[in-house]
């Protein structure tokens, strides 16, 4: 398995794990976060969230050291009468447990130096009932030593 794919599925195991509700998180996810791609109109469990690899940079140093600069799309999936509520909770929640988990364990004693969030955005209101989300993150790891 590729770094970008441990990676993806660490971030998603952490998300999983951490939004479940408890204090200081607000948003119950039921653990559903995966490392994978799927559409608003295949989804069945709300909220949800799917995170997929993108595009990936690769910073050559001296002495055979690479960074790798993994960039990462979260999409977040609500549904109901206040689903924009939601989701803008839920984007919050993703975001604190973002800037509380910089540094990743993706593989035994390999972890991620930082993730920063590019942006985000959501449809606004336009799918209602629905509300989606997406999050892009940089995340850098050493890709070569």
């Amino acid at each position: 398995m590729t770094k970008r794919r441990k990676i993806t599925e660490a971030l998603a195991k952490l998300l999983q794990d951490t939004l479940t509700g408890e204090a200081p998180y607000q948003t119950n996810i039921y653990g559903n976060s995966y490392a994978k791609l799927k559409f608003w109109d295949e989804i069945q469990d709300f909220p949800s969230i799917y995170i997929t690899p993108g595009m990936e940079m690769r910073e050559y140093l001296p002495g055979e050291f690479a960074w790798g600069m993994l960039n990462l799309s979260l999409k977040a999936y609500c549904r109901g009468e206040d689903s924009q509520q939601e989701l803008e909770q839920l984007l919050a929640d993703i975001e604190l447990c973002i800037d509380s988990n910089r540094r990743l364990v993706y593989s035994g004693q390999e972890e991620t130096t930082e993730i920063l969030i590019t942006s985000i955005t959501t449809d606004e209101g336009l799918l209602a009932p629905y509300a989606i989300g997406e999050i892009n993150l940089q995340v850098r790891y050493q890709a070569a030593a």
